[in-house]
């Protein structure tokens, strides 16, 4: 049995976890919208035609706040026209995604689904075939009171309070040359500093993201954040950062290293941000929105045969297995243990897209992935501690990969400790200790463990519960010392409370 030590101590803080590190992302692309949280006609449809059944399952994830509407959707999108009377919108070529986009659902319809899943929007504008006048129109008609022509127009489609919304994206991976109206970093960062002054000026309580690179092995990679920041450094608040992972080649132990990926990705535009503030003499430190990650290859081949031009597709709609759920864990301790970066991070996406959720005319149900998720999302609230953990590894194309990933949050409003802990040994149990006597009076309140003796075990909806967290194991502290033995391959979140 593998043995590992997890050392904290409460007063070596990392920083606050930013709630909206439990974000999401819904994107017009394949069911996410229609079919996904929009069915009118459905059974499981309210009067404004949003699943039931679907709001309830998000609610239950916990989700913040939820990135809209793309992704490479956005890039093309003339919000003007998902606005207004229904039946005076237009359908239209969306190149994205080789689909037509009908336009029935749209930014209030979005808007009043977001507020019925206890959420927040996080809203996405057009840098790709527009620019800043259509940000700040967009801006207008989302923010601005009433009495100007933008506002207005809300008010005469039957929405009378403005939908305030204080988080906006500049564009989505602006980098990548599958991006209608693709830029060079130059191009990119002038656009983004001058829609982004724009923007304030109308509304200084936004906050905005710029467009990081798409993913870390993208060849502009660490000079396209150097160059963007440096031109619009002044106006915006944080930078992205996109990455997915798969398991193409089937070896497990690789995929399940991506954590280290994560980690490395993390780190590299952290150093970036403070290099231009340094550069800058600046006061303000650029943190990151982590605003798209998942595992995502499972549909790649039957995507390839997708018709063309049709309605929403059954696209992108990967089923999760048990192993992706374990490298999700994995992420999200990552992410977690970057809470003094990381402020915003987006799993991408929410429902039947790449995502934890899927639907069919007869439910919905939870993948394995939701699990992880929506526990980390409940029980990752709070301070977290800066967390070393001494345990062994192996080789990976990222360098070593430690067989135990690992991080403690504490909720002291609460009175709460969590240890979220995944051993991604394939062979053996791992044996974990840590010091906890400065939690004098806690004891463990309770452990839960999602394992699977099957790796691509899978929930379907004939078999929705196959792959699910159950209470057991053996945590426990004793002597002010906690102990536990964590299955092989398995995600863990033990819970402590303080007992009088």
């Amino acid at each position: 049995m593998k043995q590992a030590t997890i050392i904290a101590d409460r007063d070596f803080i990392l920083g606050e976890t930013d709630p909206r590190i439990f974000g999401s992302f819904i994107e017009h692309l394949g069911r996410a919208v229609y079919e996904g949280i929009y069915q009118p006609g459905s059974p499981f449809a309210n009067e404004e035609g949003f699943r039931k059944d679907v709001l309830g399952l998000v609610q239950e994830l916990g989700v913040p706040v939820v990135r809209y509407p793309g992704g490479n959707f956005v890039s093309g999108y003339h919000w003007e026209d998902g606005v207004g009377p229904k039946d005076q919108r237009p359908a239209r070529v969306e190149p994205a995604w080789s689909v037509i986009e009908t336009n029935q659902f749209g930014l209030n319809e979005f808007a009043a689904w977001a507020k019925e899943a206890r959420s927040q929007v996080m809203m996405a504008v057009n840098l790709g075939t527009r620019g800043p006048e259509d940000a700040r129109n967009l801006l207008e008609y989302c923010n601005f009171p009433k009495g100007s022509y933008y506002s207005d127009l809300r008010r005469s489609h039957g929405v009378e309070a403005p939908h305030n919304i204080k988080l906006w994206c500049l564009g989505n991976e602006m980098d990548g040359p599958w991006q209608m109206g693709h830029k060079t970093a130059a191009e990119y960062g002038r656009a983004a500093a001058e829609t982004g002054r724009l923007m304030k000026m109308l509304d200084p309580s936004i906050e905005l993201v710029a467009c990081g690179s798409s993913n870390m092995t993208m060849p502009t990679f660490a000079q396209w954040e150097a160059d963007v920041l440096d031109a619009c450094y002044d106006e915006v608040d944080y930078i992205s950062l996109h990455q997915y992972f798969e398991n193409s080649a089937d070896n497990t132990p690789e995929f399940l290293a991506g954590s280290v990926k994560m980690d490395q990705f993390i780190s590299s535009v952290a150093s970036i941000c403070d290099y231009i503030q340094a550069k800058k003499h600046g006061k303000k430190k650029i943190h990151l929105s982590f605003d798209e990650w998942n595992v995502w290859y499972h549909s790649n081949e039957a995507d390839k045969t997708l018709e063309k031009w049709v309605q929403a597709p059954h696209q992108l709609e990967d089923v999760y297995n048990f192993e992706d759920a374990l490298l999700v864990g994995s992420l999200l301790i990552t992410l977690l243990r970057h809470a003094d970066r990381v402020k915003i991070a987006c799993l991408a996406q929410l429902v039947n897209v790449i995502a934890p959720i899927m639907t069919s005319d007869t439910g919905a149900w939870r993948q394995t992935i939701f699990y992880p998720f929506a526990q980390a999302s409940r029980y990752g609230r709070g301070t977290v501690l800066q967390t070393l953990v001494k345990s062994p590894v192996y080789e990976s194309s990222y360098g070593d990969a430690p067989y135990l990933d690992a991080v403690l949050v504490e909720n002291e409003e609460e009175g709460g400790l969590t240890l979220f802990a995944v051993n991604k040994s394939l062979e053996e149990g791992m044996e974990i200790s840590c010091d906890l006597r400065q939690f004098a009076g806690y004891q463990v309140a309770e452990q839960s463990l999602l394992t699977h003796e099957n790796l691509k075990a899978v929930n379907t909806e004939q078999d929705p519960f196959q792959v699910r967290p159950v209470s057991g194991g053996n945590a426990a502290i004793e002597g002010g010392r906690l102990t536990a033995v964590l299955p092989k391959q398995s995600w863990n979140v033990i819970r402590l409370e303080k007992r009088a």
